[in-house]
Order: structure tokens, then sequence, then C-alpha cells
């Protein structure tokens, strides 16, 4: 059912097992312990990086299908992207499936469109069960997007740290223990910024344009989440949301926090301002989120995957780097 100009309520898609593989300083991060792979360097035993990237999204497919005791036969659809130039990474994997695909790009705020899409087919009647998964990888999106780390060249504390992750999801139309009762579609927003090393507060005006719109659609507010987390604003862009919503008579501070800021110890690890990348969002809520879902931390939460609409060349010409958010109500269905 339409709610409002943005939004979608669903009462017959439900969240199976998920599939978290990791790279090492994210295996050695707080929530470590909640991913099914962890990788000792950055390479994941593959000769090249986007190699390694395909290794991790592979080990989160094939997890996926165990945890949720399906073959890639009786899946319907995959619904993935990535951060590479043309989605390679998802491309590729997915030719060693016989699975029906759909390569989607919506930067770091893809791992949420995925589920929008997925959800749609299910509540529509098309399909049963459907994957949606999404990868990044520290070195792959240091160079397309910034420098190579070989470069060397000097960081700002204001960056983001592209996560080394791949998560994957079963959605479907048989009952389980945690549903998808609701999504918001966000739109591009652009809050004529330029600077590549501080994509938090770029993303962050499209987080609270969607969050306000999903409040309006679905008449909610804050306290009816347990959490509300966005996917990369991390440390900077974390606060500039928090103030934008405070000078609207908002406050969300005291249910809200940020997957950037979950998924490292920025005192112990050199994160700069936290992480960031496709993986990051898909890490924290497949990996940990769907975990306090079932163990009754939490019951309702509202993950808002972010994304800076950029690439290198357009930077180039000096033009400001849009953003888009994308949400998702995920609880326990009393099952």
């Amino acid at each position: 059912m339409r709610l409002g100009k943005q939004s979608i309520a669903f009462d017959n898609v439900y969240v199976g097992e998920a599939a978290v593989a990791a790279g090492p300083k994210e295996k050695l991060g707080p929530l470590g312990a909640y991913f099914d792979r962890g990788y000792d360097d950055l390479y994941c035993g593959m000769k090249t990086w986007e190699k390694a990237e395909m290794r991790l999204l592979r080990d989160a497919v094939e997890q996926c299908l165990v945890k949720n005791n399906i073959g890639s036969g009786e899946v319907d659809c995959f619904i993935g992207g990535d951060l590479n130039n043309q989605i390679v990474i998802q491309s590729y994997v997915m030719r060693e499936y016989d699975i029906p695909y759909l390569g989607v790009f919506g930067a770091c705020s893809t791992s949420v469109e995925g589920i929008i899409i997925g959800a749609g087919m299910i509540a529509g009647g098309a399909f049963n069960r459907v994957l949606a998964g999404t990868s990044s990888h520290n070195a792959t999106s240091e160079r397309q997007f910034r420098y190579p780390t070989e470069y060397g060249g000097q960081k700002p504390d204001t960056l983001t740290f592209t996560a080394t992750a791949a998560g994957v999801v079963l959605l479907k139309n048989s009952p389980t223990d945690i549903k998808l009762t609701g999504v918001t579609i966000g739109k591009v927003i652009d809050a004529k910024l330029k600077d590549p090393l501080d994509l938090g507060r770029a993303m962050a005006p499209a987080a609270f344009d969607t969050i306000d719109a999903h409040f309006k659609d679905f008449n909610t507010k804050p306290e009816d989440y347990d959490l509300i987390v966005t996917g990369d604003l991390s440390y900077y862009g974390k606060d500039m949301l928090v103030r934008m919503f405070g000078e609207i008579g908002i406050d969300i501070s005291e249910r809200y926090n940020d997957c950037g800021l979950m998924l490292y110890d920025r005192e112990k690890q050199q994160v700069f301002a936290g992480g960031s990348g496709c993986g990051c969002c898909a890490a924290v809520t497949y990996g940990y989120l769907l975990a306090k879902l079932r163990d009754k931390t939490y019951k309702r939460i509202l993950v808002v995957a972010t994304g800076a609409l950029l690439n290198p060349i357009i930077v180039a010409q000096k033009e400001t780097i849009p953003g888009v958010a994308h949400a998702a109500v995920i609880e326990r269905s009393g099952i």
C-alpha cells in the first residue's frame, strides 16, 4: 500500500537469514563476532583487489543460501550493486549462478535500494524469494574515487573509510520472525557541497529529507523506533543530521546511530571520520542488527542507507555532490 508520495507499506514481506563476509579491519572491529567470515588481509587470498571483493560477495551469497537451507535454483532473483565501474563485482559473481539478475546502483544506498525493489516484487506476487546484496572494498574504492593507497596521499579528519565487506539477505513471502513492513524511497538532494573528502556531510541533507518524509508518510516519530541508523554519514555527517532535525524541533539523538560509527572503534582503529561504502550499511544491518532483532534487543528499527552520487570525472569538473537515502522499516513479526 502506498503512503504519501514516497513510501510503501508491506504486510507479506519477510526477512530470512542473511550473511556477511568482511575484511581485516571489519573483522577486528566491535561487530566482528557477528560476521560469517572474516579475512586477515585485503587480498582475501586473491591476486587483485577486485577479485578480493568478488570473493567477499561470493562468500556472502554461498553462506546466505546455506543458512536459509535453499539452493540457488530456488531463488527467483538476485538484486545487487557495488561501487566499481559498471557494478562489475556483482555481475562477475552472478555469472557463476543460474539466478535471474538485476544490477542496480545507488552508491552506498544500494543495500536498501535492492531491498525496496525485491520487496515490491514479492508484495506484488511475482516472486517468492529474492536475494538482495552489495559489497565494497577499501582499496578498489580509494583508487576509483580518491587516490590509490600506494600513493600515500594525506587524508583529512572528515574522510570516511570505505568498508571491506559484502552482505546478502533473503527476502521471502513465507513467514519468519522478522518482517519488512515499510520503505521510503529517497529523492536526490544536492546541498551544493563539493568536497569528495567530506561525503558524510554531503549525504546528510538527503538522509534528513528521507527520514522527515518517512515520519510524515507513516505518521511516526523517533520514539516509535528502538533504533534509527544511517548507512555511512559517520562522525561529521551524523552530527549534521542531528542538528538539522533539532532545527525543526525533533530530537533524534537518543535513538540514532550511524553504521559507519558502529562498524569500527574510532579510538583504536584508524578510520578517520568512520566507515562508508556499500558494505558498511550491509555488514552492520545484516550481521548485527538482524541478530539484535532476533534476540529481542530491538523490536522495530529504521535503516536508512545513504549514498553520494558522484564519480571522479564530474568532481574534476567542479560539480557539486548530490546525495540520496532510502529507508526500510524492519521489525519482529511476533512469530
